[in-house]
């Protein structure tokens, strides 16, 4: 996992990737649906005990679920927000403080890691 300075970082500079191990699809409106495998001795239990599942199904609303299949390990945050404002223009606005808020949030669910390394445009 890459380490990062809090003060001085630019959020809108990292480049964030989707987590190989999670799987995801598209239901059939287009919005993507994330399945989490519940893991760990806990979660073992409550599956045997009280018949959880063992994947959660997580289903994101539209601008989600445009950026989802964008995170590549290639696009920066930046960049991922100025595809989502091309797409929804004015509905997606603030469309900055809104895309960061939502990879601060895949990444504290660790749906998404930032990948290292420079970014470079050719």
């Amino acid at each position: 996992m890459m380490k990062r300075k809090k003060q001085s970082e630019n959020y809108l500079d990292l480049i964030p990737e989707r987590v190989p191990e999670l799987s995801w699809d598209s239901d059939g409106e287009g919005l993507v649906v994330l399945e989490v495998e519940n893991t760990g001795v806990f979660n073992r239990i409550a599956q045997k005990v009280f018949k959880r599942p063992k994947y959660t199904k997580v289903h994101m609303e539209k601008y989600g679920s445009f950026l989802w299949p964008l995170i590549d390990g290639q696009r920066t945050v930046m960049e991922l927000a100025d595809l989502q404002k091309e797409q929804f223009g004015d509905e997606a606005e603030p469309v900055y403080p809104r895309v960061v808020r939502y990879m601060q949030i895949m990444e504290s669910y660790h749906f998404i890691r930032f990948v290292q390394g420079q970014h470079n445009k050719e």
